[in-house]
């Protein structure tokens, strides 16, 4: 696993892909905090990060499907899958290798945000005047998030050896979980009463309960076991090529 993760990390790095992904996740972010009048926190009474917290998801679930679609559809297209699968490595440790190499660029880019953090910690009156633990909680939340659309990426690209048929699907299934039950639960002429159980279903409500800085066993349970049940269906697909 070690192997892959390497090679997976210095494929990046050796490419213009970690450095353009590095540079317009901070581009985009910068823009909405303090370019656009309708976002920027120079524009609001109160120094706070709910703005970057809030945008942040919206760019990284095109953002990593587009880093991630490569993983396993362009080994399809040029025929080394089958090399891969000769090596002394399980699937499970391939997909692995690939996980944690695609999720620590996806930490790249999100520590320099933490710029954002010191510049509005500083802007406080009086300076400093920040809520701490929700912005931690904000951080880690983030962080599982962005587990979930990294697992997704790879499960989608394990299924097309077509990159852009790759980030569509990727891009479609991170707003899926991440949102559509949210908007789903709206619908009381359909659930009624159950709406708080569907809207636990999707992403959104657990990231927005460890956005408050309680860190609460269930979301995390949630959020391991949706990067898992990815990586496992990715290790379904897998399986199945082989033969």
């Amino acid at each position: 696993m070690g192997a892959i993760y390497w090679k997976e990390l210095q494929s990046f790095f050796s490419s213009l892909i970690a450095y353009v992904v590095l540079t317009l996740f901070l581009l985009i972010l910068g823009l909405f905090l303090w370019v656009f009048k309708d976002t920027s926190i120079l524009t609001y009474n109160y120094a706070g990060l709910d703005q970057l917290f809030s945008i942040a998801p919206m760019v990284l679930m095109f953002l990593i499907p587009a880093v991630t679609m490569r993983s396993f559809s362009e080994e399809y297209q040029f025929g080394t899958i089958e090399l891969l699968t000769t090596k002394p490595l399980t699937d499970i440790q391939i997909i692995l290798g690939k996980f944690f190499a695609n999720f620590t660029l996806v930490c790249f880019a999100l520590i320099p945000t933490l710029i954002y953090f010191y510049s509005v910690y500083q802007l406080g009156s009086p300076k400093g005047n920040l809520d701490i633990g929700a912005t931690i909680g904000s951080y880690i939340g983030l962080f599982f998030l962005a587990g979930i659309f990294v697992s997704i990426g790879l499960f989608c690209s394990s299924l097309s050896r077509n990159q852009i048929v790759a980030f569509l699907l990727g891009s479609f299934l991170c707003f899926f979980i991440h949102w559509a039950f949210e908007y789903i639960s709206d619908m009381s002429i359909f659930f009624g009463k159950t709406d708080d159980i569907v809207q636990k279903i999707g992403a959104y409500n657990h990231y927005q309960s460890i956005s408050k800085g309680k860190i609460d066993s269930r979301d995390v349970i949630y959020f391991v076991s949706m990067i898992t049940l990815f990586i496992w269906l990715t290790n379904v697909v897998l399986s199945k090529r082989r033969w």
